[in-house]
């Protein structure tokens, strides 16, 4: 009984660590620049991404390796997810203003 008890128990725990919130990272969006333009990010974890736009003018995070792309109206937010993803660099830009708004997400294993 005891047995079936405990087993019971680590199932549930290992459930709710599944449903657990994804770690979130802000980037911000101003003078049509992302700041900070490295993210690092932990490997094979879902992440919520908060870009938020300061500019008064919209902007595009897009990212061809991401396979991402959202359209962010001046002075509003958005929320994008990723991954899980392999360790490495990521890059993404604003497609309304390709030459200055650049910047790349680095996944380590560590997060760090």
């Amino acid at each position: 009984m005891m047995k079936k008890l405990l087993t019971c128990i680590a199932i549930f725990m290992i459930s709710l660590n599944s449903y657990a919130a994804p770690p979130v990272f802000e980037i911000v969006i101003k003078d049509h620049l992302f700041y900070p333009d490295e993210l690092v990010i932990p490997a094979n974890t879902k992440v919520k991404l908060l870009v938020k736009n300061q500019d008064a003018t919209p902007e595009e995070f897009e990212s061809y390796e991401l396979n991402r792309e959202k359209v962010i109206p001046g002075n509003t937010q958005a929320i994008i997810f990723i991954g899980p993803l392999k360790p490495g660099v990521y890059p993404f830009f604003g497609e309304f203003f390709p030459k200055t708004a650049q910047g790349r997400i680095i996944v380590k294993e560590d997060g760090k």
